[in-house]
């Protein structure tokens, strides 16, 4: 026995089978360490003449010390003449999915909900996941008792959003209004949110087995929609005019460029900072984006486009905010629609710019994991360290495919202000 501290509970190693260790400083407060080498902290005390046991939750999600303040919190209400784990059980009983939900939520804005690389989830993604809480599980499946769900009620929730049975337009504020969608893709991603949230249910002991487990995942449709060369040209043409015509804010002409010849993602583009462009490498060094911290290599062409842009005195953002403020050009994905309607164009989004600057680098000949590193996908070796192994090789495959882009979308026009150069 020692006091359970972060320490005890880091140096505690899995043995083959699970196995405990209590604290001799709070007698009750444990931690279990399972033979997989997870830990979860507990308390265990006697009631009614019978021998208890609490789960407070998995160590990582929690702190020792946190852990500790929950234990004697537990303890407390032991020595009170309480019965924690019998309460837990009657509350277990009669929670809705509408307040598992919310007490999911709840755990995931305190950061005790691991997303990817173990990692708290973003706002961002947190956002989304309120959104098809909101939009397609309650709605659904918010009244039925979390006990009592069987993995055919979860299957037939599945087909139900797959055939846009909560699909809809919701106001969202003033004037705001959100399209709710159905469809495969709807139904396979909110399957793995509430997925997940029957694992947090069996986390915390709300149910002993996880009846979305089985179930059949509907296939998400992947965007296949890529640019073709005279696609890229009609593109070009319509930003020329634009410009020209000075129908549209120059943040909306220099944001679709860089989307179309960097491969990032919008809010990427959007949230882009001037202390983020490293001219030396040259690269841009990405503080917070999907996949976390990302370094991607950029060519000539988008360094052209970044000196012609004229820098807002007070702001960090390379495309500010048209009004008075200090905000970043929130509205890109607007103008960028407005845009591709000017060119002629159909089904093009961001999404659509970034998959067409991958197609093109797959047309040029380069691997997968080169165009992974391009597009900073996670698992592609997107940090610092990769970017200097493989400097040369990105650098000039990031300047051809952007070359290469630049110039389909650039014709006869020399508007877009990018010159090819011989290597």
């Amino acid at each position: 026995m020692a006091k359970i501290t972060k320490r005890t509970v880091d140096a505690a190693e899995p043995r083959g089978r699970d196995y405990f260790l209590w604290c001799d400083e709070l007698p009750g407060f444990g931690l279990r360490v399972f033979a997989s080498g997870r830990r979860s902290y507990l308390v265990q005390y006697r009631a009614a003449g019978r021998s208890r046991r609490v789960t407070i939750g998995l160590h990582g999600a929690l702190t020792a010390e946190e852990a500790r303040r929950e234990a004697k919190a537990l303890l407390g209400q032991v020595a009170r003449g309480e019965d924690p784990a019998e309460e837990r059980a009657t509350r277990r009983g009669s929670m809705t999915v509408a307040e598992l939900c919310d007490a999911y939520l709840t755990a995931a804005d305190k950061g005790l909900i691991m997303g990817k690389g173990g990692q708290a989830k973003k706002a961002s993604t947190l956002y989304v996941d309120k959104g098809r809480v909101e939009r397609h599980i309650k709605p659904l499946l918010g009244r039925r008792l979390v006990a009592e769900l069987a993995a055919p009620d979860i299957q037939r929730f599945v087909r139900d959003v797959q055939a846009g049975k909560t699909a809809g337009v919701v106001k969202t504020g003033f004037r705001g209004k959100a399209v709710v969608e159905g469809g495969s893709g709807t139904a396979a991603r909110t399957f793995g949110l509430l997925g997940g949230i029957l694992s947090y249910a069996v986390s915390e002991q709300i149910i002993a087995l996880n009846p979305a487990a089985g179930v059949r995942r509907p296939a998400d449709k992947k965007r296949k929609r890529r640019l073709t060369p005279e696609e890229y040209g009609l593109l070009g043409q319509a930003l020329v005019k634009i410009e020209e015509g000075r129908a549209e804010r120059w943040q909306a002409v220099a944001g679709n460029r860089l989307l179309a010849l960097t491969g990032c993602r919008l809010s990427e583009i959007v949230k882009l900072w001037w202390s983020e462009i490293d001219r030396a490498e040259p690269c841009l060094r990405l503080e917070d984006t999907k996949e976390g911290a990302s370094v991607r290599p950029i060519s000539r062409a988008v360094l052209l486009i970044l000196d012609g842009l004229q820098r807002v005195p007070g702001s960090i953002y390379v495309l500010p905010t048209a009004r008075r403020g200090q905000g970043p050009f929130a509205s890109l994905d607007d103008a960028l629609e407005r845009i591709v309607s000017k060119a002629g164009l159909e089904g093009v989004t961001a999404h659509t710019l970034r998959h067409s600057f991958a197609s093109t680098a797959g047309d040029l000949g380069y691997s997968d994991s080169t165009i992974g590193a391009m597009l900073g996908h996670a698992g592609h070796g997107i940090t610092s360290r990769y970017i200097h192994h493989l400097d040369a090789v990105l650098l000039a495959a990031a300047d051809r495919v952007a070359m290469q882009i630049a110039g389909a979308m650039s014709g006869p026009s020399p508007k877009l202000g990018l010159k090819e150069t011989s290597s």
